[in-house]
């Protein structure tokens, strides 16, 4: 739908007469269930707020590392960049790593875009990467087909950046430009679990009891001001401090109850159908936010995993990408990942596990381990170690280390070593 189009169809369900209600309201996306939707009142959800804290957080906590490629293929860490200290620890003179990407992440989630102002020195040097709020934040087209970003201030004066001095980070995107505002998309979802959540609030405000009804009177009043009269009186004596107290009706008055009652409209499923819903959008598990009715020991862990694989993985490969294009040089020959071993640090036993595998299988040294942990490296540790019946033949001659079998008998057995020589061949065979 075009801007004009949304215009004109909002503008025929909003009264924006004078006295009308539009001018008073916050400015969002209105849905079907009657309440307007923004970024910033969505996160008054608990389901929105959690599964954005979780994206944002979880995703903050990854080391980030710059590493150059080696001939044998092996990876070379890159801390002496200019740009390596920003990403990873101190990207502006008011943030640190983790609340700067932890702010970005949650622009992700909420608006689909994150802006940075790229900050140079003479040499062309990126020294700083200051966040730009998305809300105050719109894309000009160029005649010659280019862009430029337009920034207004919280003093409302207007900055135009061309765009080599914005990293702009996108979700999904359906032109290339602007990424797809998740909030906006999942507008009737949200807002109708506002619509729900505001309806809760009123209920339990009024002891529980209905809010809609009527007053059968078999006369009639005097005019019009009589029976608002009334009205307001029964009102004031049944809210506040007299709520719960018994009302009293005269001149035959009935009261009649309008609407459906809790259990008819099923409230309590539909705000948990609304969880599992919102949790959805963001491609976060509901176990992650709190929702465990669908969850056990046998599947929860396989959630987990998911979790990291379709939901952290794709964000963390959208920043390393846009980090190596829009930050980075060709010629650096540098490359940019987010770690996700962080994520096993609360599991001791998996931990454990990765770890055993690792240094039995020759392919994690026992000082890696020991660094990965924190602990100090050890002397002698540095090699990988080689299982004796996964040595290989040396010249196409059998090992003479390995005794001789049925199938060759006449293999040499190597002479008795004392314990001094055992000891140090067992070191030698650690490689």
């Amino acid at each position: 739908m075009g801007i004009r189009s949304w215009l004109s169809s909002f503008k025929a369900n909003s009264d924006r007469s004078p006295w009308g209600s539009f001018w008073f309201e916050p400015v969002g996306v209105q849905t079907m269930a009657g309440m307007r939707v923004t970024a910033d009142n969505a996160l008054q959800l608990s389901a929105v707020f959690a599964c954005v804290r979780i994206i944002s957080s979880q995703f903050a906590s990854l080391p980030f590392v710059l590493y150059r490629t080696r001939r044998d293929g092996g990876k070379k860490r890159v801390t002496d960049h200019p740009l390596y200290p920003l990403l990873a620890r101190r990207p502006n003179p008011y943030q640190n790593a983790f609340e700067w990407r932890e702010m970005l992440a949650g622009h992700l989630v909420l608006r689909g875009n994150a802006f940075n102002q790229i900050v140079s020195n003479r040499q062309g040097e990126i020294t700083a990467l200051v966040p730009l709020h998305p809300d105050r934040v719109t894309i000009d087209l160029l005649p010659n087909g280019d862009y430029r970003y337009k920034y207004t201030t919280m003093t409302g004066s207007e900055q135009i950046f061309p765009r080599g001095q914005i990293w702009h980070l996108r979700g999904l995107s359906l032109d290339g430009i602007i990424g797809l505002s998740p909030i906006a998309l999942a507008r009737n979802a949200i807002g109708g679990a506002m619509a729900a959540q505001n309806y809760g609030s009123r209920f339990f405000a009024n002891d529980a009891k209905p809010l809609s009804g009527y007053i059968e009177y078999p006369g009639s009043f005097k005019d019009k001001m009589a029976r608002e009269q009334f009205r307001e009186s029964l009102q004031e004596s049944q809210t506040g401090a007299n709520r719960g107290k018994i009302a009293v009706f005269e001149f035959g008055m009935k009261y009649h109850q309008l609407g459906l009652t809790n259990e008819d409209a099923q409230f309590l499923e539909t705000r948990k159908f609304q969880v599992n819903d919102i949790a959805r959008w963001f491609g976060v598990p509901p176990h992650k936010i709190g929702d465990l009715e669908r969850s056990t020991n046998n599947n929860i862990e396989q959630q987990a995993q998911e979790f990291v694989q379709e939901c952290l993985g794709p964000m963390a490969e959208r920043w390393e990408a846009s980090i190596e294009a829009e930050l980075l040089f060709d010629d650096d020959g540098l490359e940019a990942e987010f770690l996700f071993s962080q994520l096993l640090r609360g599991d001791s036993q998996a931990r454990a596990q990765y770890y055993n595998l690792g240094i039995n299988g020759g392919w994690l040294t026992r000082n890696e381990a020991r660094l990965s942990e924190n602990l100090n490296p050890l002397p002698g540790l540095d090699r990988p170690l080689r299982p004796l019946n996964m040595a290989e033949e040396q010249d196409g001659k059998p090992d003479p280390t390995q005794p001789p079998t049925a199938d060759n008998p006449d293999k040499p057995v190597p002479p008795l070593k004392n314990k001094s020589e055992e000891s140090h061949e067992t070191r030698a065979l650690d490689v």
